[in-house]
């Protein structure tokens, strides 16, 4: 028996790769075509249906994977939102060098801006409401990080795993389980256990959905609780009752009654876009997991766009490509020019095509993660928001 993942050595070394790639260096060897230099475009496809910009993420891991190798690297900043259709990175070199890289490459940065992108469009709908990431459970784990990682940073405001302070330096977030309820057999016995043995600086927030009625047994955690209690969870959007947010009104309904309005209400299991914008009214947060785990692909496609022929750059690609490599301008939120290397732009000044590496050596500081997080929440706040899938 064995775990079916691929270790970070052999990602580094071009070992995950698609065998057609290997059968192609070994050509280029063979044949002394190793000297050939190319620029090669990484750009986006048509976005999914209802999607009018998506979260371009995943760039410090690209950046890993290809640093120490002969190549220049551009990029647009990670978290930067982008369109369809659109240029987000130009590599530099021997198309030797960066051959049996696209396979990995293309999957960092597609699942990454894939999962980003919906975790931002479900932000982008709640904007002043609390959104966790719970979704960890719906992947294999040796992903994990990267999922919580994508999902922080497509604007969420906690993620799940319990790792997080490791990777990525965030306190992870979360409430109870319904196993530690059905263990106790009681809820108030499990509640009182959890604010006994829990670190006092972890809101006590119960789940209140186990055994009986949602409103009865948020009193009853407000009665075991008291002050301590910062809010409640309801795991059941598709209840029995028929409408989730004829639920939490009630609930509110009672806990202003009771002199409790400071009272939470979190909502998780199963919310879509289309539930989230129904209950965000009512509901102080939510708990999102496999819309984000599984998102809609964010197509992306890598090229040959230019070929130095005796020391001179010249557009070259395959049919239904645009030649030339690309700088992109922007004038604002989703607004861009984009222009050939080298070409001035017409209306917008800042080039947000910037170089990450030369010659394998990064040569900037990366963002920290909650740099670009915020990054994208400010650009969100100059977006419509989505139509709700």
């Amino acid at each position: 028996m064995r775990f079916y993942i691929a270790s970070e050595e052999d990602i580094l070394s071009g070992k995950i790769t698609d065998i057609y790639f290997i059968r192609t260096k070994k050509i280029i060897a063979a044949k002394h075509l190793e000297n050939v230099r190319v620029r090669m475009e990484i750009h986006t496809g048509s976005l999914p249906g209802k999607y009018s910009w998506a979260v371009y993420a995943g760039l410090e891991e690209a950046l890993k994977l290809l640093e120490g190798k002969p190549l220049d690297v551009y990029s647009l900043p990670e978290g930067t939102l982008i369109k369809d259709n659109f240029p987000v990175m130009v590599i530099e070199g021997r198309y030797y060098d960066i051959c049996e890289y696209e396979t990995p490459l293309l999957g960092i940065l597609r699942h990454y801006t894939s999962v980003a992108s919906r975790a931002a469009r479900f932000k982008r709908l709640a904007m002043d409401k609390v959104i966790l990431y719970f979704g960890l459970r719906g992947a294999h784990p040796a992903i994990a990080p990267m999922l919580d990682r994508a999902a922080y940073i497509g604007g969420l405001d906690g993620v799940s795993g319990a790792f997080n302070e490791e990777t990525i330096g965030v306190k992870p977030s979360g409430t109870m389980p319904h196993a530690l309820i059905l263990v106790f057999g009681d809820e108030v016995e499990a509640w009182k256990a959890y604010d006994e043995v829990v670190e006092e600086n972890v809101p006590r927030i119960a789940l209140v959905d186990t055994f009986n009625d949602e409103r009865f047994a948020t009193m009853s955690a407000l009665e075991a609780l008291g002050d301590k209690l910062s809010g409640v969870r309801l795991d059941t959007p598709r209840s029995r009752r028929g409408s989730m947010k004829s639920i939490i009104q009630e609930i509110k309904w009672t806990l202003r009654l009771a002199g409790r309005e400071d009272v939470k209400i979190f909502v998780s299991g199963g919310i879509s876009e289309k539930a989230l914008k129904e209950l965000r009214d009512v509901a102080d947060g939510f708990g999102v997991g496999t819309s984000i785990t599984y998102p809609f692909p964010i197509d992306m496609s890598m090229d040959i766009v230019e070929k130095e022929i005796n020391g001179e750059w010249l557009p070259y690609s395959k049919r239904g490509k645009y030649p030339g490599a690309k700088n992109v301008f922007r004038c604002g939120t989703l607004d861009y020019e984009i222009r050939r290397f080298g070409e001035q732009p017409e209306r917008c000044v800042e080039n947000v095509m910037i170089k990450w590496l030369e010659n394998g050596q990064l040569i900037r500081d990366l963002p920290a993660i909650d740099q670009i997080r915020e990054y994208v929440l400010k650009q969100l706040k100059e977006v419509p928001e989505p139509e709700p899938i």
